[in-house]
């Protein structure tokens, strides 16, 4: 398989340099004192004609007798991968051959019909990301707009009639119970009801690529990191159980696709916590980028270009729905899934102002709300996107938290000093500290966020000349500004805004808000699926039993764990 020319590293400004090891070394068995000859290799390795691999003594024989023994193939996973520092193959495809559009292919040609006991239900979603990615390309190349609600309804006509899709959804409802969700475990660390290990400042986004980064280099920014699931594993969550329960079929029953703007998605979807050990299934089966979607319309001869009935249909205020989700919520913010943004519109009140600064540049940026009247900070945010601007936030958060963030000697002695400089201010410089400290952070691993994600579709843009009325044609690479601008747009176009803090009330013809319905919407679902004593009454944000907590905590949220690798660099040898 081909990937996106996102994944060539033609400006290194924004990449960093993976150690020499992998995580996985090669798995050592103690070998009988009998296999050892002085002198010389106790045993060697022998291709049969076959292609099987085996281990033999060194002259074909020990103590006279024959000795071989065949050696199995050595397999790297998704999840191995996710921990790596650095690899023993460039060839990645060789690793994510169970994420690609073929193999989704391989999975719609091989389905039993729908007759069949053993049929399993394929169900898409796919990211307002990627949709906007595809509306972006459809424009530039038309002469009109071409909204992402038009792709959404002529993506479901192609999916179910071309490619083989019962139900095509998007993902902007998993993302409203992703925020909500996220919130409400702000709101325990804050007060401090949550885990011990649930500390401010949060640090939370949909993006995995960034959490791999602190799983492997800054394992003890893990405690800061949001338990929230992204809005694909809560999407994940949706299909397999709600949706799935709706349908009768049981998890196993269903096969799940997302379509996401990056490839680390692949490996998030693949992680051991999102797996069903009941029935043995996954919460997402496979993750494929908004470009191979595209080369699997293009394998279909599908022609996203061509207009469908109805496309452009909005949800009227005399159409709520509670059999079916929500489509298509916009939340204000940013175009990376708003999670600064949410929180903000939570503390922001009356009595409150929100002031905000760039730092360095656009990707990196502040969020303050005082207090009016006592001039106090009431919340204090801030976006950081792309790896540089990771490392220094990681150094601030770090240091203003004080805890360890660098390696060896120097990072112990940096720790020391900054829990000294801490402990031995007191009265007003400690308040003004205090003052400057994160509250909360949405962090994004790629610059611009996720419309700049790697597997975004790339474009012929256009661009006219004044000179001789000539045009000039090039292709866009990735980390393109105005491309990326485009894809901005697409992505805010024609969307309803909601307010900014939703109410509760209950949702009619009359009085119909796409953010309000959404908040019933996932009340409903979460009593369904939890089950509370109190379901009747239980807004999201409401603390439920014992045992409907536990059941939400595995069902919305996840852990983190650190890498512990244990190879030493200096041994590796190439």
């Amino acid at each position: 398989m081909t990937f996106s020319g996102a994944l060539t590293l033609t400006d290194l400004n924004d990449f960093i340099t993976p150690s020499q090891a992998c995580i996985k070394p090669v798995e050592e068995v103690k070998r009988p004192e009998d296999y050892k000859e002085p002198g010389a290799a106790s045993t060697a390795i022998h291709v049969d004609s076959a292609g099987s691999y085996y281990e033999v003594t060194a002259n074909g024989s020990l103590n006279g007798v024959s000795s071989s023994r065949k050696l199995e193939t050595a397999q790297i996973s998704l999840n191995d991968c996710l921990a790596c520092s650095g690899c023993i193959t460039s060839a990645e495809s060789v690793l994510i051959t169970m994420q690609s559009h073929e193999e989704v292919f391989n999975f719609l040609s091989t389905n039993p019909p729908r007759t069949s006991p053993e049929h399993r239900i394929p169900v898409l979603s796919i990211s307002p990301q990627s949709l906007a990615s595809l509306s972006a390309s459809l424009s530039s190349s038309s002469s009109a707009s071409i909204s992402i609600s038009q792709v959404l309804r002529r993506l479901r006509v192609i999916c179910k009639n071309d490619l083989g899709f019962t139900h095509v959804y998007d993902t902007t409802f998993a993302r409203h119970i992703a925020l909500l969700e996220h919130a409400q475990e702000f709101s325990e660390r804050r007060a401090g009801t949550g885990s011990a290990e649930n500390k401010l400042p949060m640090l939370s986004s949909a993006c995995p690529g960034w959490v791999c980064y602190a799983e492997k280099t800054h394992a003890e920014m893990l405690p800061f990191i949001s338990r929230s699931k992204s809005p694909q594993q809560v999407m994940g969550t949706l299909v397999k159980h709600w949706l799935g329960e709706k349908w009768g079929k049981k998890p196993h029953q269903i096969y799940h696709v997302t379509v996401m703007p990056c490839y680390d998605k692949k490996l998030e979807a693949s992680r051991q916590d999102f797996y069903n050990d009941l029935y043995s299934t996954r919460d997402v089966d496979c993750v494929i980028t908004t470009g191979e979607l595209e080369l699997m319309m293009r394998a279909r001869n599908s022609d996203l270009s061509a207009s469908v009935p109805d496309e452009e249909r909005h949800l009227s205020p005399s159409e709520p729905n509670f059999d079916d989700l929500p489509e298509l919520l916009s939340h204000p913010g940013s175009s990376s899934g708003s999670y600064l943004q949410s929180l903000i519109s939570e503390y922001l009140t009356d009595g409150s102002e929100l002031s905000t600064r760039t730092i360095r540049n656009a990707d990196y940026e502040e969020h303050v709300i005082t207090n009016k009247s006592t001039g106090n900070v009431v919340f204090k945010g801030a976006k950081c996107y792309g790896f540089r601007n990771l490392q220094n936030v990681v150094r601030k958060v770090g240091k203003e938290a004080g805890v360890q963030i660098g390696r060896g000697a120097a990072g112990r002695l940096s720790s020391v000093r900054t829990k000294r400089n801490m402990s031995s201010r007191g009265g007003k410089n400690a308040e003004v500290e205090k003052d400057k400290a994160y509250d909360y952070v949405e962090v994004m691993a790629c610059p611009s966020g996720c419309v700049n994600g790697g597997g975004q579709l790339k474009s012929q843009i256009t661009r006219s000349q004044n000179q001789d009325n000539a045009e000039e044609t090039s292709e866009a690479r990735w980390g393109d500004k105005e491309w990326t601008k485009r894809v901005e747009e697409a992505y805010w176009h024609n969307l309803p805004t909601p307010p900014p803090s939703p109410s509760f009330s209950p949702v009619s013809a009359e009085t119909y808000d796409p953010h309000v319905f959404a908040n019933e919407f996932a009340r409903r679902i979460l009593v369904d699926l939890c089950k509370p004593h109190n379901g009747a009454e239980s807004a999201w944000r409401t603390r439920m039993d014992a045992d409907a907590e536990k059941m939400r905590a595995s069902l919305f949220r996840t852990q983190y764990r650190a890498v512990e690798s244990n190879v030493v660099g200096l041994q590796v040898n190439w």
